[in-house]
């Protein structure tokens, strides 16, 4: 495997990467990638460099995976000669490089010194006019093949898909050639089964947002380390009408002129915004998915990204095995769900969760766990809905000890009764969309939510997350922890910062004593040693798993949850340096 390419990796604010080895390739750029503009064009032997890298992956994918493709290996010369156009090399300084489906597909984000811009391009197989008409005639059969089967699941369409392939290759594409028909396949998979033209960026586990704004012109992308990139990729007018109705039907929704918007969920979990024609966007259709990460990221993450400090991290630790409820508030894009995510680690193992969504984003390793979703109407007449409010209801009778809602946004009683639901004994947690905390009291107090300051103040934490400038980049940072308690002032609620982002040094600094951590103690019979010690070994099971970059999400929990039912044993092996987080009993099983 050449090291000039590597596979799907998350790397949120460009300061950490993880390699999600699908194909189990590494890690490697071919530039910094850190918002610098020093890149030169690949040319003359660079580019011969480049093109050499990338075809022996695709040599090296096809001899590992001998008897696993429809037709078998391409020759060397069809790989060398018609496999991939690489002219782009030609005007752009290549930044980095990987595979997001390999060997047929891989990404490159290129800079543009014309505009002093980057650009996230997508390399698939070049396909000539021969190869293009075989494509759109297999795709016609299989579309109208699989038009009558009963397929009921994605799983079972791409197992059907599988199964079907090699008969309608050998009975309407017998003569082409196999390199032909190895390139041909993947664009059938590709487009029957995965999200067509936008699959690869799909595949992607750098991106968060990819945004199509009309016809003829570019998507573009978020990138969690570039951030907005336009891309190569482009929809003619009916196509894009096409592909906005299709994606409303991998949703299980209807499109059409007559209900033009549709705000829905695709099988992977996205959440996709989509608009079919020119009646209410000026550009015609147009679509938005979000994308989901199907694996969470962890505190480890947060930390290594520096959106947390060690020491933040050690105190939010102490205060959710504790019980103490939290708001999460900040920006769109600022990272919130992430952050609950990550924290919701922090949950003792065995405690009651129910979680309440619109859109399941969060994922807890948690066994006692009910995970809740909200239905839209299922008749003509509205009948059948649940919304939040049904669902915050009907958690509250499963007596959770943690109840974990995923975004307060403009229903008042769903707001009143989350924190009526802290008021009655419950930990609980939620995001909001507020960049300070006296925006966030300012939402809550005023309508819509209409939330008294006293009903307020049974909230213990506030954490405000924004993207901030550092540098060329912007980065995600909480800019502020700070706890809430209840005073003698007319409103009845005062805050007072703990943690605070100071944006000169980008450090987060302590600037408050912890009254929320002096009643823990307090509620515990510990000493002020116990309490410091507390501390201190959490931050230093943190900062092992920092130091020895272990991000993978099972590792950090086994190794949270392993701390907190047995902190002696887990302390004892890091200090020993004969610790393994794979010793420790995963999810499910009793230690």
């Amino acid at each position: 495997m050449s090291d000039d390419l590597h596979s799907d990796a998350r790397t949120p604010d460009g300061e950490a990467d993880r390699a999600a080895a699908a194909d189990g390739s590494e890690r490697a750029t071919t530039a910094d990638g850190d918002g610098t503009s020093d890149a030169a064009p690949v040319t003359g032997n660079d580019r011969e460099a480049v093109e050499t890298a990338v075809l022996d992956d695709v040599r090296a994918w096809f001899d590992a995976h001998e008897g696993e493709t429809v037709v078998g290996r391409p020759t060397d010369e069809y790989i060398e000669t018609s496999f991939f156009d690489f002219d782009y090399l030609d005007d752009y300084a290549e930044c980095e490089r990987y595979w997001v489906a390999q060997p047929f597909a891989y990404v490159t984000v290129l800079y543009d010194e014309s505009t002093n811009s980057y650009r996230y391009h997508v390399v698939e197989p070049a396909l000539d006019e021969f190869e293009e008409y075989v494509r759109e005639d297999l795709i016609r059969v299989l579309r109208s093949d699989l038009m009558y089967r009963d397929i009921d699941e994605e799983a079972d369409r791409a197992t059907v898909l599988e199964e079907e392939l090699p008969r309608v290759m050998a009975d309407h594409a017998a003569t082409v050639p196999d390199g032909t028909l190895e390139q041909v396949a993947y664009y059938l998979r590709r487009d029957v089964v995965g999200y067509g033209k936008v699959d690869p960026v799909m595949r992607d586990g750098r991106i968060e947002d990819i945004s199509c704004d009309g016809a003829d012109t570019p998507l573009f992308v978020y990138h969690h380390e570039y951030r907005d990139l336009r891309t190569n990729l482009t929809f003619e007018d009916e196509r894009l009408n096409a592909y906005v109705v299709r994606l409303a039907q991998r949703a299980g929704k209807h499109l059409s002129v007559a209900d033009p918007l549709v705000d829905a969920r695709l099988p992977d979990g996205s959440r996709v915004q989509l608009t079919l024609g020119g009646e209410v966007t000026t550009r015609g259709s147009n679509f938005t998915v979000r994308k989901f990460a199907e694996v969470p990221f962890t505190p480890v993450d947060l930390i290594e990204w520096n959106t947390f400090s060690l020491a933040q991290m050690a105190y939010l630790w102490l205060a959710i095995e504790n019980r103490q409820s939290l708001l999460v508030a900040g920006g769109t894009g600022s990272g919130k769900t992430t952050t609950l995510n990550a924290l919701s680690l922090f949950i003792p193992p065995d405690s009651k969760v129910v979680s309440i969504e619109d859109t399941p984003e969060i994922t807890l390793p948690h066994d006692n766990w009910i995970q809740s979703v909200t239905r839209e109407a299922v008749t003509a007449a509205e009948r059948g809905a649940v919304d939040m409010f049904d669902l915050l209801q009907s958690a509250l009778r499963q007596r959770p000890e943690f109840l974990v809602v995923g975004e307060i946004r403009t229903e008042s009683d769903v707001a009143h009764t989350f924190f009526q639901s802290i008021a009655t004994g419950h930990t609980a947690y939620t995001t909001f969309h507020a960049d300070t905390i006296d925006g966030m009291l300012s939402r809550l107090e005023n309508d819509p939510l209409n939330v008294p300051p006293g009903m307020i103040a049974n909230l213990d934490l506030v954490a405000i997350q924004q993207q901030v400038q550092q540098g060329e980049k912007r980065v995600r940072r909480n800019r502020r922890l700070a706890e809430l308690d209840r005073d003698d002032s007319e409103t009845g609620l005062s805050t007072s910062t703990v943690f605070e982002h100071d944006a000169a040094t980008d450090a987060i600094e302590r600037v408050g004593e912890s009254t929320l951590l002096d009643d823990v103690a307090d509620e515990r019979g510990w000493s002020d040693e116990r309490l410091d010690r507390a501390l201190a070994r959490r931050r230093e099971v943190l900062e092992h798993l920092v130091e020895t970059d272990t991000t993978d999400y099972e590792a950090v929990s086994r190794t949270i949850r392993g701390f907190m039912r047995d902190p002696e044993t887990v302390v004892e092996a890091i200090r020993a340096d004969r610790f393994e987080p794979t010793d420790l009993p995963a999810a499910g099983t009793q230690s």
